[in-house]
């Protein structure tokens, strides 16, 4: 049976949504020790990491500051990973452009010693020379997710999608090609399951996180203040597909509480989920998903 882990960290979000970084820590450091069974944050590290590995931490900062990884939260990761001793040289922390990066509140760093911050539009990185074709996908890859890393996190915000039903850590490495918009027919299925199929993203995909901080629940995939939840919660997950389903579940909830209509009945429910389910690629049965759920 699959794993999810949710850590709640009441307090981590200061009423004006400053973070507490010491109580983030304890988050990452609690989820990656129930999420691999380990006791130590050291040894759950070393269970998922070795520590020669270029690690890439995939964010998202296509909706500008207010609902894009927030430093805090992607650099926090970082320097936790740096514990496990992956020198921080060897720890990238990426997304399409150095401009959203920037606008999302990150110090670009592409050549100095330390945590390496950029885009793929950086110079001497870009894309792929040829398209990658596979299945109905035919897209030029970032050589980030190419070339440069060796193993990959999708950090990823949880939010409601106006056409996907919802965007998480599988529909996050659209931004790991050059054309996302060419599939986003059919409420994006089945080319969120098809993209995360590659052999660029499947093969070097260890962890999904769900940054669920804050959950924009209705009118996503831009910030909407009205319909944005402070919930102070972080998802680890192993299997990309439950940790998916466990994030819908959690907007699901939300738009329940708050009297909107379900994604069902909306008309656009996350199917490419169950389709990446039947290409083998997790579990999307939340009934056969086991849930763990902590607050620190």
């Amino acid at each position: 049976m699959s794993k999810v882990i949710i850590i709640k960290g009441k307090g981590v979000l200061s009423d004006s949504r400053k973070i507490n970084t010491n109580k983030l820590r304890r988050m990452y450091q609690r989820g990656f020790c129930r999420l691999t069974g380990e006791n130590s944050p050291q040894k759950a590290l070393r269970a998922l990491f070795a520590n020669n590995e270029k690690v890439g931490i995939k964010i998202n900062t296509i909706a500008g500051k207010k609902l894009s990884t927030p430093p805090p939260v992607s650099l926090e990761l970082a320097q936790f990973l740096h514990t496990g001793d992956i020198p921080k040289k060897n720890l990238v922390v990426w997304d399409r452009t150095n401009r959203e990066l920037k606008t999302a509140g990150y110090n670009l760093n592409k050549h100095r010693k330390g945590i390496q911050i950029f885009g793929t539009d950086t110079q001497d990185v870009g894309y792929s020379e040829r398209p990658i074709s596979h299945l109905q996908i035919g897209s030029l890859f970032s050589n980030i997710q190419k070339n440069i890393i060796s193993s990959s996190i999708s950090l990823a915000i949880l939010k409601d999608h106006g056409i996907a039903g919802v965007t998480a850590g599988m529909k996050n490495y659209f931004g790991s090609i050059h054309n996302p918009n060419k599939y986003h027919d059919n409420h994006c299925d089945p080319f969120v399951a098809e993209l995360f199929d590659t052999s660029f993203i499947q093969r070097k995909h260890r962890l999904t996180i769900l940054d669920a901080l804050v959950v924009q629940y209705h009118l996503g995939p831009s910030f909407h203040s009205s319909w944005a939840e402070k919930l102070e919660s972080l998802v680890f997950g192993l299997d990309p597909v439950a940790t998916d389903r466990v994030g819908w579940n959690i907007i699901a909830k939300l738009r329940s509480q708050k009297n909107l209509p379900s994604l069902e009945e909306e008309g656009r429910v996350p199917s490419y989920l169950f389709t990446a389910q039947k290409m083998g690629l997790g579990e999307g049965d939340l009934n056969k998903i086991e849930i763990q759920e902590e607050e620190i």
